[in-house]
C-alpha cells in the first residue's frame, strides 16, 4: 500500500508552532478563568466576614482590633 506524501521539515515545524500557539492561547484563557474564580471566592469570603461582623454588632475597626489582639496573644503563647 502506498503512503501519502511525507511532510517536509518546514511543514512539521509550522505544524508544531501552530500547536504551541494554540496551547498558549488556551493557557491564557485558563489563567483568566482561574483569576475570575479566585476573585469570586475572595468576594464570597469577604461577604461571610462582613455578615459575621454585622451580626456581632461590631464595627469593622472593632473587629479588626479584636482579631489583632487575638493574633498577638496566639503569637505570645507559641513563642
Amino acid at each position: 500500500m502506498a503512503r501519502g506524501q511525507r511532510k517536509s521539515i518546514e511543514e512539521k515545524i509550522q505544524q508544531k508552532q501552530e500547536i504551541i500557539n494554540a496551547l498558549e492561547v488556551r493557557i491564557e484563557h485558563e489563567k483568566d478563568e482561574l483569576e475570575a474564580l479566585m476573585s469570586e471566592q475572595k468576594q464570597k469570603e469577604v461577604e461571610i466576614l462582613y455578615d459575621f461582623i454585622k451580626t456581632s454588632d461590631l464595627g469593622v475597626y472593632e473587629a479588626t482590633d479584636i482579631l489583632k489582639q487575638h493574633l498577638s496573644t496566639q503569637y505570645e503563647v507559641t513563642a
